[in-house]
C-alpha cells in the first residue's frame, strides 16, 4: 500500500524557506548592527567637529584660557531629534573654564585623553549620552599649556537615524525574500519538470507495455528509471514464461483430452463389450493422468503466484522418515528398491510449511520411480553440514545427459525422455518450493549410472521460528 507522504515540492519549499530564513536571520543581525555603527559613526563625526570648532574659539588672557563657544558648534550638533547637547572645557588643573557637563569627565577619563581621544557612552541627569574628549596640547600663541575641550549630546538622534537605516535594510530585505520566493517556486517547478515528465510517460504506457523507457532523465533520476526498466523486464520475462507455460499446459492437457474423445469414439462405434471395457480403461488411465497433471499444474501456479503462508519450526529429518514410508507402501513403489540412507541422529530443525515440504519430497520420489525402470534402487538421505542441512535422493538408472541437467527444473522439461507418462513438472515443482525456503536445487548425472538430486536447507538456530 502506498501512503501519501508529503510532496517533493513542499519538502524542497520547506528546506529552502529554512536555509533563507536562517541566512536572512544573520544578515537582519548584521544590518541592525551595520545600522547601529552608521550611526554612531555620523554623530561621532559631529562631536569631532563641535569640537574642532570650539577649539578654534578659544583665547588666552593672563595665562588662562577664555573661550567664547560659537553658535556653529550648536548648528552642527543639532538635528531633528533636538537633542540636548553638553560641553565642559578643562585646564591643564582639570578646573572647568567652561561648559555645562559637571561630575561627568573622571580623572580616568582626562589621563586617557591626554594620549588619544576618548569615546564613551555614559548616564548625565538621568538619561544616556555620548561624550567624546580630546586635550590639545597648543591652543593658542601665547601659551602652550593643553586644554581638554568635552562635548556630547543625547542619542535620541543616532538612535532615529540607526533605525531609520534598519528600516530601510529591512525593507530591501523583505522585497529580496519575496523575489526570491517567486524565483524558488518557478526554480522547483523547473527542477521537477523531468519527475513530471516520466510520470506522464509512465502513465500514458498500455497496460501491456513492458518495454524499456525511451526517456531524457537528469542524474538523479536515472537510478529511478534504471529500477522501472529493470522492473519492466522482468515483468516481460515473466509474462513470456507464463505464456510459454499456458502454451505448454494446453499442449500436455490437450493430447490427453483428445486421446480420450478418440477412444470415446471408438467404444460408441463398437458393439462388443470388450472393446468397452478397454475403453473405459483407456478412459480411467488417460483421466488419471490428466488429473495428476492439472494437480501439478495448480500446485505450481500456488507455489509460483500464490503468497506464503506462516511458516513454522519443522524437523526435516522426521518428515523425510514420513514422507519415505509413505511412499514406499503405494503400488507406485512396489517394482522398485525405495529406502532411506544416511540420516543424522537429531532432529534437523529448518523454517517452512510442512504441506510444501512434503510436496517437495513426493515429487522428487515420483520422478524417480517414473523415470527409472523396475527394480532401481531409490535412496533418500539428510545431513548436516556446518549451517545447512543436505536434502538428497539418488537412483541408479539411466540418468540424464549432461547438456540437459540446467534445464530439468524448467516446466514441461523430460530431460529429452519421452517414453515415460511422466509430466515434466516435478523438478520445477521442487524448485520452487527450494526457492520459497530460500534453498538451492543441485543436479549432478552420470549416463548409465543414475541422477543424484540435492536440496540445500539453511538450518535454523536457536528457538525462534523468524
Amino acid at each position: 500500500m502506498i501512503i501519501i507522504d508529503g510532496t517533493l515540492k513542499r519538502r524542497l519549499g520547506v528546506w529552502l524557506l529554512a536555509t533563507v530564513g536562517v541566512l536572512g536571520t544573520f544578515l537582519l543581525v548584521e544590518a541592525y548592527t551595520s545600522a547601529q555603527r552608521a550611526a554612531n559613526r555620523a554623530f561621532d563625526s559631529q562631536l569631532e567637529a563641535a569640537s574642532l570648532t570650539i577649539a578654534e574659539a578659544i583665547q588666552w588672557q593672563d595665562g588662562r584660557p577664555v573661550v567664547e563657544i560659537p553658535a556653529a558648534a550648536f548648528q552642527i550638533l543639532a538635528t531633528d531629534q533636538q537633542e540636548r547637547v553638553f560641553y565642559t572645557i578643562l585646564d591643564t588643573e582639570g578646573r572647568e573654564v567652561t561648559g555645562n557637563l559637571e561630575g561627568v569627565v573622571t580623572d580616568q577619563l582626562r589621563v586617557n585623553a591626554q594620549s588619544k581621544p576618548v569615546w564613551q557612552f555614559v548616564d548625565y541627569q538621568g538619561a544616556p549620552i555620548r561624550l567624546y574628549g580630546r586635550e590639545l596640547k597648543s591652543a593658542g600663541w601665547e601659551s602652550v599649556e593643553p586644554v581638554q575641550i568635552w562635548v556630547s549630546h543625547t542619542l535620541s538622534g543616532r538612535e532615529a537615524l540607526a533605525r531609520d537605516l534598519f528600516a530601510r535594510a529591512l525593507t530591501r530585505f523583505v522585497a529580496m525574500v519575496i523575489l526570491t520566493g517567486l524565483l524558488m517556486l518557478l526554480a522547483i517547478r523547473t527542477a521537477l519538470g523531468p519527475v513530471r515528465r516520466l510520470r506522464h510517460l509512465i502513465r500514458q504506457r498500455d497496460a501491456d507495455d513492458v518495454s524499456p523507457l525511451n526517456a531524457k532523465v537528469p542524474g538523479e533520476l536515472y537510478d529511478m528509471a534504471d529500477t522501472l526498466n529493470a522492473l519492466f523486464e522482468r515483468q516481460r520475462e515473466g509474462r513470456d514464461a507464463l505464456l510459454r507455460f499456458t502454451a505448454d499446459a494446453s499442449h500436455q492437457l490437450k493430447t490427453p483430452l483428445a486421446g480420450l474423445q478418440s477412444t470415446s469414439e471408438l467404444a460408441l462405434h463398437s458393439n462388443r463389450p470388450e472393446d468397452w471395457r478397454q475403453a473405459l480403461q483407456t478412459v480411467h488411465d488417460s483421466s488419471a493422468r490428466t488429473s495428476r497433471l492439472a494437480g501439478q499444474l495448480l500446485s505450481l501456479a500456488r507455489l509460483r503466484h500464490g503468497e506464503e503462508g506462516t511458516p513454522s519450526r519443522i524437523d526435516l529429518a522426521s518428515l523425510l522418515r514420513e514422507t519415505v514410508m509413505e511412499w514406499a507402501e503405494r503400488d507406485d513403489a512396489r517394482y522398485h528398491d525405495l529406502g532411506l540412507g544416511d540420516m543424522p541422529d537429531g532432529p534437523v530443525p529448518v523454517q517452512g510449511e510442512p504441506w510444501s515440504l512434503r510436496e517437495m519430497i513426493g515429487n522428487l520420489i515420483d520422478n524417480a520411480l517414473r523415470y527409472t525402470p523396475p527394480g532401481s534402487e531409490i535412496t533418500l538421505g539428510l545431513a548436516r553440514l556446518n549451517n545447512t542441512a543436505l536434502l538428497t535422493i539418488r537412483d541408479n538408472g539411466p540418468g540424464v545427459n549432461r547438456d540437459l541437467l540446467d534445464r530439468l527444473h524448467q516446466p514441461f522439461e523430460r530431460g529429452g525422455r519421452q517414453d515415460t507418462e511422466g509430466s515434466g513438472l516435478g523438478l520445477a515443482i521442487v524448485d520452487s518450493i527450494a526457492r520459497r525456503h530460500h534453498a538451492t536445487l543441485e543436479v549432478r548425472s552420470e549416463p548409465e549410472k543414475g541422477l543424484w538430486v540435492g536440496v540445500r536447507f539453511p538450518i535454523l538456530e536457536g528457538e525462534n521460528l523468524k
